[in-house]
Protein backbone atom coordinates (compact mmCIF):
# COMPACT_ATOMS: atom_id res chain seq x y z
CA UNK A 1 0.00 0.00 0.00
CA UNK A 2 2.83 2.58 -0.39
CA UNK A 3 1.69 3.75 -3.56
CA UNK A 4 -1.27 5.63 -1.62
CA UNK A 5 1.09 8.07 0.52
CA UNK A 6 3.05 8.32 -2.47
CA UNK A 7 0.30 9.41 -4.19
CA UNK A 8 -1.35 11.91 -2.00
CA UNK A 9 1.94 13.60 -1.93
CA UNK A 10 2.35 13.71 -5.46
CA UNK A 11 -1.18 14.70 -5.56
CA UNK A 12 -0.54 17.39 -2.80
CA UNK A 13 2.55 19.00 -4.66
CA UNK A 14 0.75 18.92 -8.12
CA UNK A 15 -1.51 21.59 -6.78
CA UNK A 16 0.74 23.77 -5.90
CA UNK A 17 2.99 23.28 -9.12
CA UNK A 18 -0.16 23.74 -11.13
CA UNK A 19 -1.14 26.88 -9.53
CA UNK A 20 2.59 28.55 -9.86
CA UNK A 21 2.50 27.97 -13.89
CA UNK A 22 -0.60 29.37 -13.72
CA UNK A 23 0.69 32.44 -12.30
CA UNK A 24 3.51 32.38 -14.37
CA UNK A 25 2.14 31.82 -17.57
CA UNK A 26 0.53 35.43 -17.13
CA UNK A 27 3.76 37.06 -17.70
CA UNK A 28 5.94 34.00 -19.63
CA UNK A 29 5.33 32.12 -22.99
CA UNK A 30 4.17 28.56 -22.96
CA UNK A 31 7.63 26.99 -23.46
CA UNK A 32 9.03 28.91 -21.05
CA UNK A 33 6.20 27.93 -18.54
CA UNK A 34 6.87 24.11 -19.51
CA UNK A 35 10.77 24.58 -18.95
CA UNK A 36 10.19 25.81 -15.64
CA UNK A 37 8.78 22.99 -14.61
CA UNK A 38 12.19 21.20 -15.26
CA UNK A 39 15.12 23.83 -15.11
CA UNK A 40 15.50 23.26 -11.59
CA UNK A 41 14.25 19.78 -10.91
CA UNK A 42 17.19 17.63 -12.35
CA UNK A 43 20.01 19.04 -9.99
CA UNK A 44 16.82 17.65 -7.42
CA UNK A 45 16.51 14.64 -8.61
CA UNK A 46 19.89 14.05 -9.28
CA UNK A 47 20.19 15.01 -5.21
CA UNK A 48 17.61 12.33 -4.50
CA UNK A 49 19.56 9.74 -6.68
CA UNK A 50 22.53 10.02 -4.83
CA UNK A 51 20.45 9.95 -1.30
CA UNK A 52 18.80 6.74 -2.18
CA UNK A 53 22.23 5.05 -3.22
CA UNK A 54 23.67 6.32 0.52
CA UNK A 55 20.75 4.97 2.52
CA UNK A 56 20.27 1.22 0.17
CA UNK A 57 22.98 0.65 -1.88
CA UNK A 58 21.75 -1.00 -4.93
CA UNK A 59 23.23 -1.97 -8.65
CA UNK A 60 23.59 0.19 -11.43
CA UNK A 61 21.46 -0.07 -14.39
CA UNK A 62 21.78 -1.48 -17.90
CA UNK A 63 20.09 0.50 -20.16
CA UNK A 64 18.65 -1.16 -23.30
CA UNK A 65 16.94 0.35 -26.79
CA UNK A 66 13.44 -0.72 -25.13
CA UNK A 67 14.32 1.19 -21.77
CA UNK A 68 15.13 3.93 -24.14
CA UNK A 69 12.08 4.42 -25.81
CA UNK A 70 9.84 4.65 -23.15
CA UNK A 71 12.25 7.31 -21.35
CA UNK A 72 12.16 9.43 -24.50
CA UNK A 73 8.36 8.65 -25.34
CA UNK A 74 7.28 9.81 -21.57
CA UNK A 75 9.96 12.95 -21.68
CA UNK A 76 8.50 14.08 -24.98
CA UNK A 77 4.64 13.45 -23.99
CA UNK A 78 5.06 15.19 -20.88
CA UNK A 79 6.42 17.88 -22.83
CA UNK A 80 3.59 18.25 -24.87
CA UNK A 81 1.12 17.40 -22.34
CA UNK A 82 2.38 20.41 -20.43
CA UNK A 83 2.69 22.32 -23.12
CA UNK A 84 -1.39 21.99 -23.69
CA UNK A 85 -2.21 22.51 -20.41
CA UNK A 86 -0.75 25.87 -20.22
CA UNK A 87 -2.50 26.89 -23.19
CA UNK A 88 -5.58 25.91 -21.60
CA UNK A 89 -4.94 27.97 -18.68
CA UNK A 90 -4.40 30.69 -20.94
CA UNK A 91 -8.11 29.71 -22.63
CA UNK A 92 -10.28 28.78 -19.86
CA UNK A 93 -9.75 29.50 -15.65
CA UNK A 94 -7.42 27.56 -13.69
CA UNK A 95 -10.19 25.00 -12.80
CA UNK A 96 -11.38 24.37 -16.05
CA UNK A 97 -7.92 23.37 -17.35
CA UNK A 98 -6.64 21.55 -14.85
CA UNK A 99 -10.26 19.77 -14.94
CA UNK A 100 -10.01 18.93 -18.50
CA UNK A 101 -6.61 17.75 -18.55
CA UNK A 102 -7.61 15.35 -15.73
CA UNK A 103 -9.23 13.01 -18.28
CA UNK A 104 -5.62 11.79 -17.68
CA UNK A 105 -6.54 8.93 -15.11
CA UNK A 106 -10.06 7.54 -17.51
CA UNK A 107 -7.50 7.39 -20.44
CA UNK A 108 -4.64 5.82 -19.00
CA UNK A 109 -6.62 2.96 -17.90
CA UNK A 110 -8.26 2.65 -21.44
CA UNK A 111 -4.57 2.83 -23.34
CA UNK A 112 -3.60 0.72 -20.17
CA UNK A 113 -5.89 -2.63 -21.06
CA UNK A 114 -5.77 -2.30 -24.18
CA UNK A 115 -1.66 -1.62 -24.98
CA UNK A 116 -0.17 -2.62 -21.82
CA UNK A 117 -2.30 -5.78 -20.45
CA UNK A 118 -3.28 -3.92 -17.42
CA UNK A 119 -6.14 -5.44 -15.80
CA UNK A 120 -8.39 -3.48 -13.52
CA UNK A 121 -11.50 -5.28 -11.50
CA UNK A 122 -15.15 -3.52 -11.55
CA UNK A 123 -14.59 -1.81 -8.96
CA UNK A 124 -11.46 -0.09 -10.02
CA UNK A 125 -13.65 0.84 -13.24
CA UNK A 126 -16.26 2.10 -11.24
CA UNK A 127 -13.76 4.47 -9.36
CA UNK A 128 -12.13 5.46 -12.46
CA UNK A 129 -15.88 6.17 -14.32
CA UNK A 130 -16.56 8.24 -10.68
CA UNK A 131 -13.30 10.13 -10.56
CA UNK A 132 -13.26 11.24 -14.22
CA UNK A 133 -17.35 12.88 -13.75
CA UNK A 134 -16.36 14.21 -10.11
CA UNK A 135 -13.78 15.69 -11.97
CA UNK A 136 -15.69 17.39 -14.70
CA UNK A 137 -18.51 18.80 -11.83
CA UNK A 138 -15.24 20.47 -10.05
CA UNK A 139 -14.01 22.20 -12.72
CA UNK A 140 -17.10 24.24 -13.40
CA UNK A 141 -16.99 23.56 -16.36
CA UNK A 142 -20.59 22.69 -18.52
CA UNK A 143 -20.96 21.38 -22.19
CA UNK A 144 -22.28 25.11 -23.03
CA UNK A 145 -18.94 26.64 -22.01
CA UNK A 146 -16.80 23.72 -24.02
CA UNK A 147 -15.65 24.77 -27.54
CA UNK A 148 -14.03 22.18 -29.31
CA UNK A 149 -10.73 24.39 -29.31
CA UNK A 150 -10.98 23.86 -25.31
CA UNK A 151 -11.95 19.92 -25.50
CA UNK A 152 -9.25 19.40 -27.77
CA UNK A 153 -6.87 20.69 -26.02
CA UNK A 154 -7.59 19.22 -22.48
CA UNK A 155 -8.57 15.90 -23.87
CA UNK A 156 -5.15 16.30 -25.65
CA UNK A 157 -3.71 17.43 -22.88
CA UNK A 158 -4.65 14.03 -20.63
CA UNK A 159 -3.85 11.93 -23.57
CA UNK A 160 -0.51 13.15 -23.25
CA UNK A 161 -0.20 12.85 -19.68
CA UNK A 162 -1.64 9.32 -19.85
CA UNK A 163 0.97 8.03 -21.99
CA UNK A 164 3.78 10.12 -19.92
CA UNK A 165 2.65 7.94 -16.89
CA UNK A 166 2.07 4.71 -19.16
CA UNK A 167 5.13 4.68 -20.47
CA UNK A 168 7.07 5.79 -16.72
CA UNK A 169 5.91 2.76 -14.60
CA UNK A 170 6.80 0.32 -18.16
CA UNK A 171 10.66 2.19 -18.27
CA UNK A 172 10.63 1.25 -14.28
CA UNK A 173 9.31 -2.30 -14.68
CA UNK A 174 11.61 -2.95 -17.71
CA UNK A 175 14.84 -1.56 -15.56
CA UNK A 176 14.32 -4.41 -12.91
CA UNK A 177 16.09 -2.29 -9.93
CA UNK A 178 14.93 -2.51 -6.51
CA UNK A 179 12.07 -0.28 -5.09
CA UNK A 180 12.59 3.33 -5.55
CA UNK A 181 15.94 3.24 -7.43
CA UNK A 182 14.10 2.05 -10.55
CA UNK A 183 11.93 4.86 -10.61
CA UNK A 184 14.20 7.59 -9.55
CA UNK A 185 16.81 6.74 -12.21
CA UNK A 186 13.84 6.49 -14.74
CA UNK A 187 12.78 10.76 -13.12
CA UNK A 188 16.20 11.34 -13.00
CA UNK A 189 16.60 10.60 -17.03
CA UNK A 190 13.12 12.20 -17.93
CA UNK A 191 13.69 15.27 -16.51
CA UNK A 192 16.90 15.86 -18.10
CA UNK A 193 16.48 14.88 -21.46
CA UNK A 194 13.18 17.34 -20.87
CA UNK A 195 15.61 20.34 -19.99
CA UNK A 196 18.11 19.54 -22.57
CA UNK A 197 15.48 19.42 -25.27
CA UNK A 198 13.88 22.78 -24.03
CA UNK A 199 16.89 24.84 -23.50
CA UNK A 200 18.45 23.63 -27.03
CA UNK A 201 15.15 24.70 -28.61
CA UNK A 202 14.21 28.66 -26.77
CA UNK A 203 18.29 28.82 -27.01
CA UNK A 204 17.69 28.46 -30.84
CA UNK A 205 14.64 29.84 -31.72
CA UNK A 206 13.06 32.06 -28.48
CA UNK A 207 16.40 33.71 -26.11
CA UNK A 208 13.64 36.09 -24.85
CA UNK A 209 12.19 33.56 -23.24
CA UNK A 210 14.55 32.44 -21.20
CA UNK A 211 15.50 35.95 -20.26
CA UNK A 212 12.07 36.19 -19.03
CA UNK A 213 12.38 32.96 -16.85
CA UNK A 214 15.96 34.01 -15.17
CA UNK A 215 14.03 38.05 -14.31
CA UNK A 216 11.51 35.60 -12.48
CA UNK A 217 13.93 33.28 -10.27
CA UNK A 218 11.49 32.42 -6.90
CA UNK A 219 8.70 31.43 -8.91
CA UNK A 220 10.49 29.79 -11.26
CA UNK A 221 12.11 27.74 -8.89
CA UNK A 222 8.35 26.96 -7.08
CA UNK A 223 7.11 25.64 -10.22
CA UNK A 224 10.90 23.16 -10.18
CA UNK A 225 10.75 22.43 -7.09
CA UNK A 226 6.88 21.22 -6.74
CA UNK A 227 7.21 20.00 -9.96
CA UNK A 228 9.90 17.34 -8.80
CA UNK A 229 8.76 16.27 -5.73
CA UNK A 230 5.50 15.88 -7.38
CA UNK A 231 7.46 13.47 -10.09
CA UNK A 232 9.24 11.72 -7.24
CA UNK A 233 5.51 10.41 -5.66
CA UNK A 234 4.25 10.14 -9.33
CA UNK A 235 7.09 8.24 -10.74
CA UNK A 236 7.20 5.78 -7.24
CA UNK A 237 3.57 5.06 -6.98
CA UNK A 238 3.40 3.92 -10.94
CA UNK A 239 6.16 1.96 -10.51
CA UNK A 240 4.28 -0.15 -7.81
CA UNK A 241 0.74 -0.11 -8.92
CA UNK A 242 -1.48 0.51 -11.92
CA UNK A 243 -1.70 3.68 -13.67
CA UNK A 244 -5.14 4.18 -13.78
CA UNK A 245 -5.64 3.51 -10.10
CA UNK A 246 -2.61 6.04 -9.04
CA UNK A 247 -4.11 8.69 -11.49
CA UNK A 248 -7.37 8.06 -10.33
CA UNK A 249 -6.50 8.76 -6.51
CA UNK A 250 -4.29 11.47 -7.56
CA UNK A 251 -7.58 13.02 -8.37
CA UNK A 252 -8.00 14.12 -5.13
CA UNK A 253 -5.86 17.24 -6.22
CA UNK A 254 -8.58 18.91 -7.14
CA UNK A 255 -9.59 18.75 -3.77
CA UNK A 256 -6.02 20.58 -2.29
CA UNK A 257 -6.75 22.90 -4.83
CA UNK A 258 -10.27 23.90 -3.50
CA UNK A 259 -9.03 23.44 -0.36
CA UNK A 260 -6.48 25.92 -0.82
CA UNK A 261 -9.52 28.29 -2.76
CA UNK A 262 -11.99 28.33 0.72
CA UNK A 263 -9.25 28.55 3.55
CA UNK A 264 -6.62 30.46 1.86
CA UNK A 265 -8.08 32.68 -0.81
CA UNK A 266 -11.81 32.43 1.28
CA UNK A 267 -13.43 31.49 -1.65
CA UNK A 268 -16.69 29.52 -1.13
CA UNK A 269 -18.04 26.36 -2.58
CA UNK A 270 -20.74 26.22 -4.63
CA UNK A 271 -23.04 23.02 -4.91
CA UNK A 272 -21.04 21.06 -7.64
CA UNK A 273 -17.90 21.22 -5.61
CA UNK A 274 -19.80 19.88 -2.89
CA UNK A 275 -21.21 16.78 -4.96
CA UNK A 276 -17.88 16.46 -7.26
CA UNK A 277 -15.85 16.06 -3.25
CA UNK A 278 -17.93 13.40 -2.38
CA UNK A 279 -17.44 11.58 -5.58
CA UNK A 280 -13.63 12.26 -5.65
CA UNK A 281 -13.53 10.13 -1.82
CA UNK A 282 -15.71 7.68 -3.17
CA UNK A 283 -13.64 6.93 -5.87
CA UNK A 284 -10.36 7.52 -3.89
CA UNK A 285 -12.08 4.34 -1.75
CA UNK A 286 -13.28 2.40 -5.03
CA UNK A 287 -9.55 2.24 -6.40
CA UNK A 288 -8.06 1.79 -2.88
CA UNK A 289 -10.39 -0.99 -1.98
CA UNK A 290 -9.69 -2.59 -5.15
Amino acid sequence: MLWIPFTLLAAFMQAWRNAFQKQLSKEVKVAGVTLARFIWASPLAALYLWALYQWQPAPLPQFDERFAGFVIGAALAQILATGLMVKLFMLRNYAIGAGLAKSEAVLAAVLGVIFFSEVLSPLAWLGVALGGGAVFLLSGASLRQLSWPVMLLGLGSGLAFALTSLWVRQASLVLGLPFPHGAAWVLLLVIVLQTVLLLLWLGLKDQPTLRALWQRPKLTLLVSVCSCVGSVGWFTAMSLESVALVKTLGQVEVLFMLLISSFILKEKLVRNDHLGLALIVVAAICVMWA
